[in-house]
């Protein structure tokens, strides 16, 4: 487990397993003299956790985040801020007849060969989705760090639950309502459909995917390290780490291809002395830079793997057919929980590319 690190000069480690005695992160390289409590990290980590309805998993985890370095009488001190929050609702007896029984759709196969079988294979252990809570906690801060010294907002939202989806982007008039109900779309009549999706996704033991789209402003022109160090290279690279995740788009995307240059080119303007574009179906990047626009991408998830239908896999020991029923409490849909998420790791390579390009200094004063 050797690649549990991304960034260069804001950066962030992730650490435990799901049904370890805890989950932590490490961020290093935040500048000195930003005020930081406990509580602007919990804030955040409150939108993600289980046990808030009946469309997410039923597994009721506090996630009490306690800061155990590099905060100093309320602000950050330039040294590394450590944080953990302690493992108290496991279950780990729902994954005894797991471990030579790889579940359909899960990682327990190919985690099993490259480890040997010596992974901690317990609700998916390094793999599960319980550790995106440490993702939300570096982004908690990198979060507050940009929009402090460089006013950057970012906010995602569910678009799409399965078939259900939005017909048009949210404005940012509509970002107050991404969390005025459970599956987190700003649109409220669409949310009802897409929560009565999941509901009967789930009366049928079974689950569904979704798209969440994430808008950042105020964005300055120019962030990126191209080639491989590109804007899009890097968010990608951190989004791709948040289990389930399928695909990622930026602007236009996939439907740009099916389009002429003419309509999917974005036309330059001035607007109040500034150059913009008339259209954003770059999503606020080109080469691998920054355009000054607003930052669009979504983000495409898969069905939660962990259902309560019966399905076939392989017995490792036998290599003969058999079949598996996963016990638990799991999601019939991961995408309500997500928003945060994507929120987190999108600041997180944001803050990162901002101390790169010199734009926040190492002390904020």
């Amino acid at each position: 487990m050797s690649s549990s690190s991304i960034g260069q000069r804001f950066v962030f480690t992730s650490f435990g397993e799901s049904h370890g005695r805890c989950i932590g992160a490490v961020v290093d390289g935040c500048p000195a003299g930003l005020e930081l409590e406990e509580k602007d990290i919990q804030k955040m980590l409150d939108l993600r956790k289980p046990g808030q309805s009946i469309i997410a998993t039923q597994r009721k985890e506090e996630d009490k985040v306690e800061i155990l370095s590099g905060v100093f009488r309320g602000y950050t001190t330039g040294a590394p801020i450590a944080m953990i929050i302690w493992n108290t609702d496991q279950r780990s007896h729902d994954y005894d007849n797991l471990t030579l029984k790889p579940r359909p759709g899960h990682s327990d196969y190919p985690a099993y060969i490259k480890y040997k079988g010596l992974n901690d294979f317990r609700g998916s252990g390094r793999f599960s989705g319980r550790l995106t809570a440490t993702f939300v906690m570096a982004g908690a801060i990198a979060r507050k760090l940009l929009e402090k010294t460089l006013k950057i907002e970012t906010y995602s939202y569910t678009c799409q639950v399965a078939n259900v989806k939005m017909k048009d982007q949210a404005t940012t008039k509509m970002k107050n309502f991404i969390y005025k109900n459970e599956v987190r779309c700003p649109d409220q009549k669409i949310a009802e459909k897409m929560r009565a999706t999941i509901l009967a996704a789930r009366r049928n033991g079974d689950s569904v995917g979704g798209v969440i789209e994430s808008i950042t402003t105020n964005i300055p022109v120019g962030l990126g390290e191209p080639i491989f160090g590109s804007l899009e290279s890097d968010l990608s690279k951190a989004l791709f780490s948040i289990p389930a995740v399928k695909g990622i788009e930026f602007g236009s995307g996939f439907h740009g291809s099916t389009i002429h240059g003419s309509e999917n080119n974005d036309e330059y303007i001035m607007k109040n002395d500034k150059v913009v574009t008339k259209t954003n179906n770059s999503g606020g990047i080109l080469g691998g830079l920054s355009t000054g626009m607003p930052l669009v991408l979504r983000v495409a998830f898969k069905p939660a793997s962990s259902i309560a239908k019966k399905q076939k896999t392989i017995d490792l020991r036998t290599k003969k057919p058999t079949s598996l029923i996963v016990q638990g409490r799991h999601d019939p849909c991961v995408v309500p929980r997500a928003p945060p998420i994507v929120d987190s790791l999108v600041s997180v390579v944001l803050a990162d590319h901002a101390i790169r390009a010199g734009l926040i200094s190492p002390v904020i004063r």
